[in-house]
C-alpha cells in the first residue's frame, strides 16, 4: 500500500498547488481578454475553485469508478458547509447580506432537489446529467441576468499579470491538475479495493477533503481580509457547480448503477447539511453566522465522517 499511499499525497499536493494559481490564472486570463471583473466573479472564480473536483470527477469516470466521482460530488458539498463554511465561521464571524439569500441559496436548494431526483433510484443515467447541466445554464444565466452588488471585491484577488503570462500559468496548473486527479483517483481506488472500502466512501472522505481544502484556504483567507460575501459566495457557487457540473460527469460518461448508500445514506446528509445553511442564512440574513453555529457545522462533519468509519461501511454498504 506504499505506492498508492504515496500517489494519493502526491495528488493532494499537486490539487493543492494548482488549483489556487488556476483559479488566479484563470480570472488574470478573462480579464485581460475583455471580461468584466463581475463576469469573472460569477463565473471563472467560482468554476475554478470546483476545478479539483470536475477534474477528479472526470478521470474516475473515464478510469471506470463512477462511484468515486459521485462521493466526491456528495462529500465536497457536505465538507464544504461542515468543515469550510464551519471553520471560517469559528475563525472570523461572517456576515449575511439578503441578496446572496435572495439570488444564490433558491438556485443551491433547486440543484439540491434535483440531484436527490437524479440518485433517487440508484442510477445515473444521461438523461439525469443532461436535466442537471441544462439547470447549471439557466443558473449561469440567472446569475448574468442578476444585478450583483460587492462582486467588485473579486478584483483584489485578480493576479497583475500579462495576457501571455497569465496563459502559461493556466496551461501548467491544468496540466499538474489533471496529472495530480489521475494519481490521486488511481491510489485511492488501489486503496480501496486493498481494504475493502467502497469507492464511495474513499470519494466521499479522502478525496472530497483533498479536494475542499482550496476552498478552506480561500474561505479562510477571505474572512480574514474581511472580504466576507467571497467567503459565503465560494461555499454556495462551489456546491452549485458540484451538484450541476461535477455529479452529471459520471453521468454522461459512465451512465448505470451508483451504490445505493449514495442515495441512502450520503444524500440526506448532503440534503440536511443544505437545509441547515439555507435556515442559517434566513435566519441570519442581516446578521453574522457566529462561532457557535460554526462549531455545530464543524461537529456535525465530524460526526458524520465517524459515522463513515464505522464498520459498516467497510463492506461498501
Amino acid at each position: 500500500m506504499l505506492i498508492p499511499s504515496l500517489l494519493i499525497l502526491a495528488g493532494l499536493i499537486g490539487l493543492l498547488w494548482s488549483a489556487d494559481r488556476f483559479v488566479g490564472a484563470a480570472a488574470a486570463t478573462a480579464c485581460r481578454a475583455g471580461m468584466s471583473t463581475m463576469l469573472v466573479g460569477m463565473t471563472i472564480v467560482s468554476i475554478g475553485t470546483s476545478a479539483p473536483e470536475i477534474v477528479v470527477s472526470l478521470m474516475a469516470s473515464l478510469d471506470g469508478v463512477p462511484n468515486l466521482a459521485t462521493g466526491n460530488a456528495l462529500g465536497s458539498n457536505i465538507a464544504n458547509i461542515g468543515l469550510v463554511l464551519g471553520v471560517t465561521a469559528m475563525v472570523v464571524p461572517i456576515p449575511v447580506r439578503f441578496s446572496i439569500v435572495r439570488k444564490e441559496l433558491p438556485l443551491l436548494l433547486g440543484a439540491t432537489g434535483l440531484a436527490g431526483y437524479a440518485l433517487a433510484n440508484s442510477q445515473l443515467d444521461r438523461p439525469d446529467g443532461l436535466l442537471l447541466i441544462l439547470l447549471l445554464i439557466f443558473s449561469l444565466w440567472w446569475l448574468f441576468r442578476a444585478d450583483t452588488p460587492g462582486v467588485a471585491d473579486t478584483d483584489a484577488d485578480i493576479p497583475d499579470m500579462s495576457l501571455l503570462r497569465a496563459l502559461a500559468w493556466l496551461t501548467l496548473t491544468l496540466i499538474v491538475m489533471i496529472a495530480s486527479s489521475r494519481a490521486l483517483v488511481w491510489g485511492a481506488s488501489e486503496m480501496a479495493r486493498a481494504f475493502g472500502i467502497s469507492e464511495l466512501v474513499i470519494g466521499l472522505t479522502i478525496v472530497a477533503i483533498g479536494t475542499s481544502l482550496p476552498e478552506l484556504a480561500a474561505c479562510v483567507a477571505s474572512a480574514l481580509k474581511r472580504h466576507h460575501d467571497l467567503a459565503i459566495g465560494n461555499v454556495i457557487g462551489s456546491n452549485l457547480f458540484n451538484m450541476l457540473a461535477v455529479l452529471p460527469i459520471p453521468a454522461l460518461i459512465r451512465p448505470g448503477a451508483t451504490d445505493p448508500a449514495a442515495a441512502g445514506r450520503d444524500y440526506p446528509v448532503m440534503l440536511l447539511m443544505t437545509l441547515a445553511l439555507g435556515m442559517l442564512l434566513l435566519w441570519q440574513r442581516h446578521g453574522k453566522i457566529n462561532r457557535l453555529p460554526g462549531a455545530v457545522l464543524t461537529l456535525s462533519y465530524l460526526a458524520y465522517l465517524i459515522w463513515l468509519g464505522s464498520g459498516q461501511n467497510i463492506t461498501g454498504v
